[in-house]
């Protein structure tokens, strides 16, 4: 009896020391999901990339509810101090509300493997995020962590169209925006509900809704860059081709540069019209001979310029594009096939809301990280940007199908049809775009629109496939180069940058020659 009432007062004490430091913990999670990594942190690795390089990887790992933090007192660690995972927060931001009044989820403060693109993901696509998401990190190989970084929350509006194959697969997933990190190796989350102005029935205010099911962080590691490689390397010699890789290769800028090369080079204006008007010529003998619309050549779309284009067509300078291959995307990730709408008759700008923190020579890192998230993390079929532009004005091939032709994307929910969206990597609601990147738009527009005869500084309609702001089947007048944010509330281009668009516009229907 003795030992049974010894092993009782040791168990007593353990229970007492153990509460009393669960309840000095002011953010801990309420189960143990944070002891060990657990099966939905698996490595996924695609396939190897051009040149057999490190493909890219995706841990996810589930967020769970945190307990409510006791309230911060003068004693209490300093905003700078590593133990302290609330230390950012404002002196309104100290306490958190009970969970039943105000939700948060997160994920302790641990050590995961190496990553550089952080995101929040839930289950059902449809269900909207309503809080605030909040990320540090810690920089590899350093005991430094960031301070709290909020993630863009509203990216739902930045999808496939309702009703299409791509948005009914069953793969998709609701998102957060991407954020741009830079190469970490430890990482803290934190999920609130966001209150509704209600008061509770002890004066707290009420949330509106319930966060979103199967809330998880999704840490993505871009991968090693692609070495440097020349137009052929690797590339089999054409007669060796399989029917399969001959199809991807059509599919592709085959006609515009050689198979397997980094960068589509730029035209003289010159170059560019005579192009063209080459390849109408091709596809107006195939039509008439076939009796149907060529789908080759350099732009495919003999129909779609106007009869007064065909003697001196608007067309801009082809800029330089890198490729697929010139930025490392792993082509075993995306689906195999390709997507095409009709015609390109405007273009959204977006921001990728992903940050400014990275330099130029990081933008393929960025883009791989994007892609991987867009298509391992939120299910879609490929990147759904159709062109990136970087902080330099260095200009990227996005979802595959081929630069000059109207490929479908999943970037302007409600508007993907004949249309393509270009997203200028960074945020800027608050920082201004770098002009280099608002020439950039101007070149790449003044070249893709003048492919389809669409006048930069013009006007179009465009058919709604469904949003916040137009009814499906509504007939929308937007301009031709529009901001996100005219086809779906949003902040989407951010201010600053869809304030620069009037200039886009201008200087694009300069470059065609109008």
């Amino acid at each position: 009896m003795s030992r049974i009432r010894g092993m009782r007062g040791h168990l007593a004490s353990s229970i007492a020391v153990t509460c009393a430091a669960a309840l000095a913990l002011p953010l801990t999670l309420s189960s143990d999901a944070a002891a060990t990594p657990s099966a939905a942190e698996r490595r996924t690795p695609g396939n190897s990339t051009p040149g057999g390089t490190t493909p890219g990887s995706t841990q996810s790992l589930p967020l769970t509810p945190l307990t409510p933090s006791a309230p911060r007192t003068p004693h209490s660690s300093s905003p700078s101090s590593p133990s302290s995972p609330d230390s950012s927060s404002s002196p309104g931001d100290r306490t958190l509300p009970p969970p039943a009044l105000a939700p948060v989820q997160g994920l302790a403060r641990r050590d995961v493997r190496h990553f550089s693109l952080v995101g929040v993901v839930w289950d059902d696509p449809d269900s909207e995020l309503h809080g605030r998401v909040q990320i540090r990190t810690r920089a590899t190989g350093t005991t430094k962590w960031s301070a709290w970084q909020d993630v863009d929350t509203h990216n739902h509006e930045h999808a496939a169209d309702p009703d299409t194959a791509e948005r009914a697969s069953g793969r998709v997933r609701g998102s957060t925006a991407p954020l741009w990190v830079g190469d970490s190796d430890g990482v803290e989350v934190r999920v609130r509900g966001e209150a509704d102005g209600r008061a509770g029935a002890d004066g707290r205010a009420v949330t509106a809704e319930p966060l979103p099911k199967g809330l998880h962080v999704e840490l993505v590691d871009p991968g090693a860059e692609p070495p440097p490689q020349g137009p052929e390397l690797n590339a089999p010699p054409p007669g060796v081709l399989s029917a399969e890789s001959a199809a991807a290769a059509s599919a592709v800028n085959a006609e515009l540069a050689p198979i397997g090369a980094t960068v589509i080079p730029a035209l003289s204006q010159k170059e560019t019209r005579a192009d063209l008007l080459a390849t109408r010529g091709e596809d107006q003998s195939a039509t008439a001979t076939t009796g149907a619309t060529a789908a080759t050549g350099t732009t495919g779309t003999a129909v779609a310029a106007s009869a007064n284009q065909r003697a001196k067509p608007y067309i801009g300078a082809r800029p330089r594009i890198v490729t697929r291959r010139g930025w490392g995307a792993d082509e075993g990730l995306r689906e195999s096939n390709f997507s095409y709408t009709k015609t390109v008759k405007a273009v959204f700008v977006h921001h990728s809301a992903s940050g400014n923190n990275y330099r130029c020579a990081q933008a393929p890192s960025v883009i791989r990280s994007i892609y991987r998230y867009h298509v391992k993390s939120s299910g879609w079929r490929d990147i759904g940007y159709n062109f990136l532009v970087d902080k330099c004005g260095n200009i990227y091939e996005g979802r595959a199908g081929g630069v000059a032709k109207p490929v479908m994307g999943a970037h302007t929910l409600g508007f993907n049809s004949k249309s393509m969206g270009i997203a200028v990597l960074g945020s800027f609601g608050t920082a201004n775009p770098p002009a280099a990147a608002v020439k950039a738009v101007a070149k790449l527009t003044a070249w893709k629109l003048g492919l389809y005869g669409a006048n930069p500084r013009g006007k179009t309609y465009l058919k709604s496939g469904g949003g916040n702001l137009y009814r499906k089947g509504k007939n929308v007048r937007l301009n031709v180069i529009s901001g996100h944010r005219d086809g779906f509330a949003t902040e989407c281009p951010g201010g600053r940058l869809y304030a620069k668009l009037g200039k886009a516009r201008t200087t694009s229907a300069r470059y065609q020659g109008r």
